[in-house]
């Protein structure tokens, strides 16, 4: 060749330290320069050596991220942020397949009946079935590593339950579009939805991530039978979802977050089945 990588750069080279273009000229020199590369080699300090095959031993080893945690990566969310949405189990294709079929099968028994008493009835159950089995020992495959992880299971409830609740009230959303016909009635679901979800995940700390889902959407279903029952012939809707119900929902998820917020460190402790 006539002409060679300076001494100077070479030993910038192994320090990490040289800068383009005078890297990419760098790189492709010595590629075809077995004289540059013996220079380099003298250069290259035994332990910058060691630190560049840990490195690369711990790229090639990582496990490369799927394409939903990469769109995450690329909307700005933190790397362990993205990982741990990523892991969680509610979130998969299976999932949110069987969440789609549900809520296909109320609109359409909604339009058939030409009353979205069902609809309404069932969507608030699929958000607190979702943070129900997004956290805890019986669903979440990764929960042994975090309990010996340093996160807070407070953040890391927070974290899976917002983007469950954002998975599943979007699909809700759009099934409620399904529904002209009913109007700005076909979203009464929401309160009582995001009610629901703050009582359970309230209860958690007391009674476990298992039993506290359960309450809550035991509670709803006696209070919806309730409801059918003091209902007058001539009333289409059910008192949770009248103003009033509206209203009570409101007061109940308020309540319930403020509860949650008070009881936060307890989800460290090992409490009724809770982490």
């Amino acid at each position: 060749m006539s002409w060679h990588v300076a001494e100077e750069d070479l030993r910038a080279y192994a320090r990490g330290e040289l800068e383009p273009p005078l890297l990419w000229s760098a790189d492709t020199h010595l590629a075809g320069c077995a004289e540059c590369r013996s220079v380099l080699a003298a250069a290259w300090d035994g332990e910058a050596l060691d630190e560049a095959w840990a490195r690369l031993d711990a790229e090639l080893d990582a496990p490369r991220p799927r394409p939903f945690e990469r769109l995450l990566l690329r909307l700005g969310v933190a790397g362990h942020t993205a990982r741990l949405l990523a892991a969680t189990p509610v979130l998969r294709r299976s999932w949110l397949t069987a969440v789609t079929l549900v809520l296909a099968m109320s609109v359409l028994t909604a339009r058939a009946g030409h009353s979205a008493i069902p609809f309404l009835a069932l969507t608030p159950l699929l958000p607190l079935a979702g943070v129900a089995l997004s956290y805890g020992p019986v669903a979440d495959p990764t929960y042994e590593m975090t309990v010996v992880s340093p996160l807070h299971g407070f953040r890391l409830l927070m974290i899976r339950t917002v983007a469950v609740l954002a998975a599943a009230l979007a699909l809700t959303a759009l099934a409620g579009l399904a529904l002209p016909g009913f109007g700005l009635s076909a979203f009464a679901w929401l309160l009582p939805a995001l009610a629901l979800t703050a009582t359970g995940l309230a209860l958690t700390p007391r009674l476990g991530p298992v039993a506290a889902p359960a309450v809550a959407g035991g509670g709803w279903v006696v209070l919806l039978l309730l409801a059918e029952a003091a209902r007058d012939g001539g009333d289409r809707v059910l008192a949770p979802f009248t103003a009033a119900g509206q209203g009570a929902a409101a007061a109940v998820a308020a309540l319930a977050a403020g509860l949650l917020f008070v009881t936060r460190d307890r989800f460290d402790q090992s409490t009724g089945g809770a982490r």
